[in-house]
């Protein structure tokens, strides 16, 4: 099973060439795996409450450029809906990835006045953004297969493959 796992591995370095979202999701799994087969429930909780988070920060900017498929936002409406998918955010982590997504050509943004205060930067997905936004689309449906035929491969399965 430990050769079919870094079988699995080495094809999902490939993977990561292409999007960093495959190889976190792989890692929490590979871990989750791992973590089974140990005693140290301690240690089983931290491994796995520092897996989450990493697929949180792998996931997040896909799931910002999401909310902005359907609508311009600004940087608390964008945090506000994600809270309501269960996905915590806070401001020093969302606003330098708007940055960045903004300064890689994937986000546009505009001011508009705000009638509760100052003006407020929204954010809109360009038309580049949307183009990765497909490519991130299309990564996330793979790699959804892949997890889901992971989760349902019995040990018969394995050992006829070593």
């Amino acid at each position: 099973m430990c050769r079919f796992l870094v079988f699995l591995l080495n094809i999902f370095n490939y993977w990561y060439l292409f999007s960093t979202l495959h190889y976190k999701v792989l890692i929490f799994y590979l871990s989750l795996q791992q973590n089974q087969n140990t005693n140290v429930n301690k240690q089983y909780r931290m491994n796995i409450e520092n897996a989450k988070s990493q697929m949180r920060k792998g996931m997040l900017e896909y799931c910002v450029l999401l909310l902005l498929k359907h609508r311009p936002s600004y940087a608390s409406d964008i945090i506000q809906q994600l809270k309501n998918a269960e996905l915590l955010v806070v401001e020093g982590t969302l606003y330098p990835l708007l940055t960045r997504l903004k300064n890689d050509g994937l986000l546009l943004y505009q001011w508009q006045e705000s009638t509760q205060g100052p003006p407020r930067k929204y954010y809109a997905l360009s038309k580049e953004g949307e183009h990765f936004l497909e490519g991130l689309d299309s990564s996330w449906m793979e790699l959804s297969n892949t997890i889901n035929y992971l989760k349902t491969i019995t040990p018969k399965l394995l050992d006829l493959k070593n």
